[in-house]
């Protein structure tokens, strides 16, 4: 795990280095791309969230929870116990 945080903070280092030594002029024009993205990004997300909203109906299904043990296609027999029924048969079978 240090090794990992070392290899990190010696990477962050480069990053900061190469940023500090590009003029002024293009770290302001990159911060500007950077933020006319995100910008755009936001604006983008909040158009979708609008429009999706607006088509809904505005109604909303509420139905009873299942239990997912009684949705299979089991007969109720085979959910009795059959801890009884096999003693059952193999006393049967001793007779």
């Amino acid at each position: 795990m240090k090794k990992i945080r070392a290899n990190l903070d010696r990477y962050f280092d480069r990053l900061d280095e190469h940023w500090k030594a590009l003029p002024v002029r293009k770290q302001r024009r990159y911060t500007l791309y950077f933020f006319t993205g995100y910008l755009m990004l936001t604006a983008g997300v909040i158009t979708s969230v609008w429009l999706d909203t607006g088509k809904s109906a505005n109604d909303m299904v509420i139905e009873h929870i299942e239990n997912p043990v009684l949705k299979k296609n089991e007969s109720p027999a085979s959910l009795q116990d059959t801890l009884f029924t096999n003693s059952k048969d193999k006393t049967d079978e001793r007779k």
